[in-house]
């Protein structure tokens, strides 16, 4: 009998797979997978079949939407972009390098500013303003504002983690998975330790077809990779307003471009258009070659 599920946990060759109840079966890959050179990733759907009475090979590995490097996880929905309130103060440049590097991998971001309770929310209404073309929504891990509306947004989807440390966003798991109780600061020592160790990836069951990893995604601020020309396919709110006089417009020196004129009649908030200028400035024009 095939059974359907998800790969939450592979460690020395072994893999570990929840089905839709709940049941987790511990597996072997079979050997075509690694002729093929294929490695079985956490995040990844398969199908499994029992091979003898309680031992579990994984027979087939699903079409992947999404790989991510660090960490490795397949098929992830949601990266949730954590800052806070109050210290650590948004770096708003840092947000936007983090959403740039999400999008790339085709993963759909929600921006989650936590500590609402502690400045009345202003800062929520600030990053509403500035980041309009994402969802955004307002946390309190202390007080539990919003956490309803968090569940609902990750129900059914694998997510992960992404912000500056002290953010909260090991508050924020402990309050998504009841009884989880990870210390605040665990989450950024797996990191430090991470650079020396092989550090094991695991996704936390948070309810029926929901899952998070249980160590931060696109832990790297900077953009690597990226040339000038590539930047503005990651920015959403240009998609409109693309009109440019010239092809492959940049939206920065160009004359009569449409981005630059959306901006001027605030239809583009200006604060991250600098930004995405200053970002623009910061990347290489071609590949560098050795």
């Amino acid at each position: 009998m095939e059974i359907n599920g998800v790969i939450v946990k592979a460690i020395a060759g072994f893999y570990y797979v929840y089905d839709r109840e709940g049941t987790i079966y511990e597996c072997k890959a079979r050997g075509v997978f690694r002729k093929d050179d294929i490695t079985p990733l956490v995040g990844d759907n398969v199908t499994i079949v029992e091979k003898a009475k309680g031992a579990y090979v994984i027979d087939k590995i699903l079409p992947r939407r999404n790989q991510l490097i660090r960490p490795p996880i397949a098929n992830v929905d949601t990266a949730i972009v954590v800052v806070a309130s109050v210290f650590p103060e948004v770096s708003f440049i840092t947000l936007d390098k983090l959403l740039v590097n999400v999008l790339r991998e085709k993963v759909k971001p929600l921006i989650c500013v936590n500590k609402v309770d502690l400045d009345n929310g202003k800062t929520l209404e600030v990053v509403k303003n500035q980041y309009g073309i994402f969802e955004v929504i307002g946390v309190s891990a202390k007080t539990g504002e919003g956490m309803e509306k968090l569940k609902e947004h990750i129900k059914g989807k694998i997510s992960v983690f992404a912000g500056q440390s002290g953010v909260g966003k090991t508050s924020i798991l402990n309050c998504l998975i009841p009884g989880l109780n990870l210390k605040v600061g665990e989450i950024s020592k797996k990191i430090e330790r991470g650079r020396h160790t092989t550090r094991v990836v695991e996704l936390l069951r948070a309810g029926e077809d929901t899952y998070i990893a249980d160590t931060p995604g696109f832990s790297s601020i900077e953009i690597t990779g990226m040339l000038k020309d590539e930047l503005k396919y990651y920015y959403p709110e240009f998609y409109d307003y693309e009109n440019c006089k010239f092809p492959g417009c940049n939206h920065i020196f160009e004359p009569e471009c449409g981005v630059k004129a959306a901006v001027n009649d605030r239809k583009i908030n200006f604060e991250r258009y600098e930004r995405y200028k200053q970002i623009f400035m910061q990347l290489p024009a071609q590949k560098e070659y050795d």
